[in-house]
């Protein structure tokens, strides 16, 4: 396959070419050439932006993406790194699930105010510690027929 310039990475990438730009500063791609004043890049640079957006995607820094190349530019991805991502994005997802739960509750609560709701209020509390972890259920209060 022939090298691809820097407008046709961006345009088969979906990359900015500024951000491409960027990405060879950080040592994360190398062009190997130019043709007129436009880099030039082997298209395997595609699958390495591939793996950098997917990486970015689970959150990874531009560092840690890097220390996951050999120096000939293969993959040598760290599998403890990768089960550590893991762990952190379980958090992550335990907090948000907690966030959407507290506000679907606080969108049909009966209560007359939200500072009145033992629920929203425990969700309060729980935010205000840093720790949006997933609250237990209270159990329904008995309503006496009048």
């Amino acid at each position: 396959m022939r090298d691809i310039d820097i407008a046709e990475v961006a345009g088969l990438s979906g990359v900015r070419a500024s951000t491409l730009r960027f990405y060879e500063e950080k040592g994360l791609i190398a062009s190997h050439g130019r043709r007129g004043l436009r880099r030039l890049f082997d298209p395997a640079v595609l699958d390495r932006l591939a793996l950098i957006a997917l990486g970015r995607a689970a959150g990874f820094t531009l560092d840690e993406i890097g220390r996951m190349f050999a120096p000939d530019g293969r993959p040598r991805i760290d599998r403890k790194m990768l089960a550590t991502k893991a762990d952190e994005l379980d958090r992550t997802i335990r907090r948000l699930n907690a966030m959407r739960d507290g506000l679907r509750h606080a969108a049909v609560c009966p209560a007359p105010s939200h500072m009145e709701c033992p629920t929203f209020r425990r969700l309060l509390r729980v935010a205000a510690a840093g720790k949006m972890e997933t609250p237990k259920k209270e159990p329904a209060k008995s309503r006496r027929k009048s």
